[in-house]
């Protein structure tokens, strides 16, 4: 992760995003490679949606993202096709654990002002997203401090590697 100051370009998506329209079957029983299955994320309801993603973007939605099966892959295909964060109204609740497992951040937030392609901008620590072409401010619930050190890392393996464990304060 890029560190607690996100920018990005937005592909706005709808209510109930389940886990087989962010990586099909067809594709997560194939292969392990993440790099791979990132190639196909949401190609059944965004063909292409790949090639149309830079490096921080973000995936905006609505209510229910996530839902479906509890499988890792979906939020690693997410990541590993350079997606800065998601952000909707709601999300599942095994995705978002999945997400946080693996260093994905993901913002619960009213995303109904935020538009297809705006550049927006979002602080983790403070809680804050910026649409600075509609100059609107929405505030967001900022992450614990342990969460927030768990996404840094890049996800509950990576901060055991970093730290050998979790610290006795938590």
């Amino acid at each position: 992760m890029r560190g607690k100051l996100l920018k990005g370009k937005v592909h706005k998506l709808g209510d109930n995003i389940n886990t087989d329209y962010i990586i099909s079957g067809r594709y997560k029983f194939k292969t392990l490679d993440n790099v791979e299955l990132a190639k196909h994320l949401l190609e059944d309801i965004h063909p292409n949606f790949y090639q149309k993603v830079s490096p921080g973007d973000f995936i905006v939605a609505g209510e229910n993202f996530g839902c479906g099966s509890s499988r890792e892959q979906a939020p690693l295909a997410i990541k590993y096709a350079g997606i800065g964060a998601v952000l909707a109204k709601s999300f599942a609740r095994l995705f978002y654990r999945n997400a946080i497992n693996v260093g994905l951040p993901i913002i619960i937030s009213n995303t109904d002002r935020i538009k297809e392609n705006d550049t927006i901008l979002v602080d983790l620590a403070k809680g804050n997203i910026s649409i600075p072409e509609q100059g609107i401010n929405l505030s967001i619930e900022p992450f614990p401090p342990e969460i927030l050190k768990i996404i840094e890392a890049g996800g509950l393996v990576e901060y055991f590697k970093k730290y050998g464990g979790w610290p006795l304060s938590l």
